[in-house]
């Protein structure tokens, strides 16, 4: 293979060894119930937070997220598409409309659900073990999601500018 080749490959792969769990990617992630970490591989997802370790997005982001039992995350829209691809353990995922109606269902390995923009949607590891999920956003760089609890929507960006005081 030619060096430009080699330096355009080596600029593209992402190795999970590589990736750092970040347990405070979102502002959600600070509540119990919530708790994931995500590891980011392509953009950073609808964190925010710049990674320099990532593969540069230029038209979707992609990343992990390793969720406990019991653990999911909060109702939330994006105003992109978002997809969840169960790589490992059981998860259900769930759309409201706004007005208290909720559709659901359990996906478990290989199964995948696509969320569309504007829609809220979100997610509960209803196993007995830690569930493994892919994540895209269909934007290179997706604004922050919003929550629809309103005190999560006004702190949605404190995981940006503050540490965490808890350590795992």
């Amino acid at each position: 293979m030619s060096q430009p080749l080699d330096d355009l490959l080596s600029r593209r792969v992402a190795r999970f060894v590589d990736r750092r769990a970040d347990w405070d990617a979102f502002a959600d992630a600070r509540v119990d119930g919530y708790r994931r970490a995500q590891h980011r591989f392509i953009g950073s997802g609808a964190s925010g937070k710049p990674d320099a370790s990532v593969i540069p997005a230029e038209h979707f982001t992609l990343s992990v997220m390793f969720v406990p039992p019991g653990q999911g995350n909060a109702p939330h829209t994006h105003e992109v598409e978002e997809v969840f691809f169960i790589l490992q353990g059981k998860v259900e995922v769930f759309i409201e409309d706004g007005q208290g109606n909720r559709a659901a269902t359990v996906l478990g390995p290989w199964d995948c659900v696509s969320c569309p923009a504007d829609v809220i949607h979100g997610f509960t590891n209803v196993g007995l073990e830690p569930a493994y999920l892919q994540v895209m956003l269909g934007k290179a760089r997706p604004d922050l999601m919003t929550y629809t609890d309103v005190s999560l929507q006004e702190r949605r960006d404190a995981h940006l500018t503050t540490a965490r005081e808890t350590s795992r």
